[in-house]
């Protein structure tokens, strides 16, 4: 690990009073002078190591802060030289300063994962004029310039590609390891790298607006946002620490009075003040949800806070939108029913010639369905409302609801159909009906099982399509419930109801588009915007935003927080654990200074590492 300056001098000092504390130990041991000899011996050491914490104590004090860490270590040293414990005094104080220079280490690790994030901002942009190229910073690009992408450039700000193909690494942003293919008229976003062909793009936004500014201000405003456990935290350490100070004090005075013997209880009072210290919680806790954080990002999911990962771990309800959350968001041809006297290709090449001018997303799915290339209409009427009229080499054609044919008296038969039906009517008859459908996303289903097995109790689905799709799709994803035809006023109102119904401690998610779904997000204990990479809307209304298309993060996020939450629990139990074991031992006169220390810095070492577990991402 790659160590800065100020860790280097550290480094260096923690080693060489190490070696002139060894050499003075040695030399009390083999000589037989008075003690008061060695006391240099063992002070040069003692300042080369802690000379700056004995200056932050003396600076705390003169501000009226007590109680800190460096206050503790100052008391407890020169307590320990009073008394005449110089090697234990001397230890103490550099394996201090070797935990203090372990947390710096670990914090920096976490800190360079969110680096890792960092780095997908771009340096620069070359804007292509009537004069040629120019290399520009990317704050400098206004929205309707065009810009050039060489291989291996970052893709400065969201655009459109205006000519040239190539694949897109979009890794940094979503997590998604497979290139991205993309060509003219595809939209590409800040901050991925364009590794194969040359582009031309458009700039579609400036760079304060662009995807890759917005996630990383996201990611540097997510420390402000702490948890339970880390408020916790901050107001146990301020009372804990004046309480054991306190007990030092008496253990040091009172059995002194009674006894007669001071040395010994103040030597133990020493200890007492030494593992005291909780900075053990103090440094983890926060680390392990900082670490959360960033495992999170390198998956592309964004939580804006501590406290947003601490409820995801007590999530009971998942509240889902359908369209674009649970489904594909577009449509595709499901079903094929002609009438008799017409085959299934036919019928599709007859509809898709009638919506031949059509730019409907129901018309554009048809078309897409059809294998031959549809015949051009001679002239089409669009009915509003209901569909439109083509005439195909002397036939009139309707394509539309069944209010169309209805309205021409055409007869049509009875059925039963969860998606959007398209009527199809040639010269007067009936010919048949196109089914069409928004598809589950591929990881749905396995997204709805994977909840449900880790915990989650109910998974519900709110939308504003028809009962009959809405039902379809809930059968076929395995959720527990379903409500349908809804208004956004409507789904907050839902959402309120199942907050209110839940148990003590419980907690709802809702995960929608960002967009229509906003409201809703922010009535949630969590709100999830999905595959909302540079809206607005999303990045303010959610508190999670995941950076694309696949459900399946969901769960990642979910097994993320109940990590973070399961180690922050191991920390607390296993530093206060020890503490007070070892204070219990210190009272009772049956542990060393040396022990001491173990439980405070040794600890506190044991709990970063343990923290530093949450970087990695669990297993999906």
């Amino acid at each position: 690990m790659q160590m800065r300056r100020k860790q280097k001098k550290l480094l260096v000092r923690i080693l060489v009073s190490g070696a002139l504390l060894a050499g003075a130990y040695l030399t009390e041991k083999l000589t037989d002078l008075n003690a008061y000899v060695y006391l240099p011996m063992y002070l040069l050491p003692y300042f080369i190591a802690g000379y700056d914490v004995l200056l932050k104590s003396a600076r705390n004090i003169g501000h009226g802060k007590l109680f800190d860490e460096c206050f503790l270590m100052t008391v407890a040293t020169v307590g320990a030289l009073i008394i005449g414990e110089y090697p234990e005094s001397v230890f103490v104080m550099v394996f201090y300063q070797t935990g203090e220079l372990f947390q710096s280490l670990a914090v920096d690790k976490s800190r360079r994962s969110i680096a890792d994030l960092m780095d997908m901002a771009p340096d620069r942009a070359v804007r292509v004029t009537q004069d040629g190229e120019e290399e520009i910073l990317p704050e400098e690009v206004c929205p309707g310039d065009t810009l050039l992408l060489r291989p291996g450039d970052r893709i400065p700000v969201d655009g459109v590609v205006l000519s040239g193909t190539g694949a897109i690494d979009t890794s940094a942003l979503t997590g998604e390891s497979v290139p991205a293919d993309v060509g003219p008229g595809d939209r590409i976003t800040s901050g991925c790298i364009n590794l194969t062909g040359v582009l031309r793009m458009e700039a579609s936004a400036p760079y304060g607006e662009s995807a890759v500014a917005k996630i990383l201000e996201l990611v540097e405003n997510s420390s402000l946002h702490k948890s339970r456990s880390e408020h916790f935290i901050t107001k146990f350490a301020r009372w804990y620490t004046p309480a054991v100070v306190l007990g030092a004090a008496l253990l040091a005075v009172i059995p002194s009075v009674i006894t007669r013997e001071p040395a010994v209880w103040c030597y133990r009072a020493l200890i007492f003040l030494v593992v005291s210290c909780p900075c053990a919680l103090v440094i983890s806790i926060p680390l392990s949800f900082f670490g959360g954080i960033g495992g999170a990002s390198a998956k592309g999911i964004l939580i804006k806070g501590a406290n947003y990962l601490e409820a995801l771990a007590d999530v009971k309800t998942a509240v889902f939108d359908k369209t674009g959350t649970l489904t594909d968001g577009r449509f595709t041809v499901t079903q094929i029913c002609p009438a008799e006297g017409i085959t299934e290709e036919a019928l599709l090449h007859l509809a898709a010639s009638a919506e031949y001018y059509s730019a409907h997303p129901l018309a554009v799915s048809i078309k897409e369905a059809a294998k031959e290339p549809p015949a051009v209409p001679d002239r089409v009427t669009e009915h509003a409302g209901f569909g439109l009229e083509a005439w195909l080499d002397g036939h009139t054609v309707l394509a539309g609801n069944v209010g169309l044919l209805t309205r021409e008296s055409i007869s049509v038969p009875e059925t039963e159909t969860a998606g959007t039906a398209v009527y199809i009517a040639e010269d007067g008859r009936y010919r048949g009906h196109i089914t069409l459908g928004d598809l589950p996303k591929q990881n749905a289903a396995k997204t709805v099982r994977a909840l449900k097995k880790a915990g989650v109790k109910r998974c519900v689905m709110l939308t504003g399509d028809r009962e009959a799709a809405a039902k379809e799709t809930a059968a076929a994803l395995g959720l527990d419930e379903v409500r349908a035809q809804l208004l956004p006023a409507d789904k907050v109102r839902i959402v309120e109801d199942l907050c209110a119904a839940q148990g003590k401690g419980e907690k709802l998610f809702f995960v929608g588009d960002g967009l229509n779904d906003a409201p809703v997000l922010s009535r949630a204990d969590v709100g999830f915007a999905m595959g909302a990479l540079g809206s607005d809307a999303a990045i303010e209304a959610a508190d999670v935003v995941l950076m694309d298309d696949d459900p399946f993060k969901i769960v990642t996020a979910l097994q993320i927080a109940k990590k973070t939450r399961r180690i922050v629990r191991e920390n607390v139990v296993f530093a206060l654990g020890i503490k007070l074991c070892v204070l219990l031992l210190a009272a009772l006169g049956l542990t060393s200074m040396w022990i001491g220390v173990f439980a405070d810095v040794g600890v506190a070492v044991l709990a970063i590492l343990n923290a530093l577990r949450c970087l990695k991402p669990p297993k999906t």
